[in-house]
C-alpha cells in the first residue's frame, strides 16, 4: 500500500493563518529601502515635510532648518541597515536623528535654541502644575524654562507643545515609557520650584 501526502489549508480565522506578522507600510518601505537604496526615496516624500517641520520649530531660520532637513535623511540613509522596527513610527527614528543633530549643532555654536510655544501648550503646562492661569504665571513659568537644561526642554516641548504621547518620547529619545513620565513629573515640580521662588 502507497502512501499518499496531502497538503492542509488552514480554514479562515484559525491560529495557522492569523500568526504571519503583518508588515506596516512604515515597515514595508524601510525593507524595500533596505533592500535598494533608491527605493529610499519614498521614505524622503513620505517624511520630509513634518521632519522639517520638527526641526524647523527648533531652529530660528528657515534655510537652516531645510539644510539640517536634508542632512538627518542623509544620516539616516547611510544608518538604515541599522534601524530596526520596534512598532513605532520610521518618524521616531528620523526625529531621534534630528534631535542629535540639533543638540550637536548648538554645543558647536553655543547658541541659544529655539522653542515654539502655544498658548494651549502653556496652559497645558499650567494645568499639570496645578496653577491657575495668569499672564503673570505664564510669564514666570516662561523664566523658569530658561533655567532647564537642554534635554529637558525637548521632553516638555515634546510632550506639551508637541502634543506626543510618552509612548514616542520615549522611542524619539531611546528610552522606556515610565522613564519619560517620571521626567516629566520631575521636571513639572522643579519648574514648580523656581515659579515659587520668584
Amino acid at each position: 500500500m502507497q502512501a499518499t501526502t496531502r497538503q492542509i489549508t488552514p480554514m479562515p480565522g484559525t491560529i495557522e493563518e492569523t500568526t504571519a506578522p503583518q508588515l506596516s507600510a512604515d515597515d514595508q518601505m524601510v525593507l524595500a529601502a533596505k533592500a535598494d537604496r533608491s527605493q529610499f526615496a519614498a521614505l524622503y516624500t513620505n517624511y520630509h515635510d513634518q521632519l522639517a517641520r520638527f526641526i524647523y520649530q527648533r531652529m530660528s531660520s528657515r534655510e537652516e532648518a531645510l539644510d539640517m532637513t536634508q542632512q538627518v535623511f542623509l544620516q539616516a540613509m547611510i544608518a538604515l541597515d541599522r534601524y530596526e522596527p520596534r512598532g513605532f513610527p520610521f518618524s521616531s527614528w528620523l526625529y531621534r536623528i534630528a534631535l542629535n543633530e540639533i543638540n550637536s549643532r548648538y554645543r558647536k555654536t553655543k547658541n541659544q535654541r529655539t522653542i515654539n510655544i502655544d498658548d494651549a501648550g502653556m496652559v497645558g503646562m499650567m494645568d499639570e502644575l496645578q496653577e491657575s492661569y495668569s499672564e503673570e504665571r505664564e510669564e514666570l513659568l516662561l523664566t523658569a524654562m530658561q533655567h532647564l537644561e537642554e534635554d529637558e526642554v525637548q521632553v516638555l516641548e515634546m510632550r506639551f507643545f508637541e502634543k506626543r504621547p510618552f509612548k514616542e518620547i520615549a522611542e524619539i529619545r531611546d528610552s522606556n515609557e515610565s522613564a519619560v513620565k517620571m521626567k516629566v513629573y520631575r521636571l513639572l515640580e522643579k519648574l514648580k520650584g523656581i515659579m515659587d521662588k520668584k
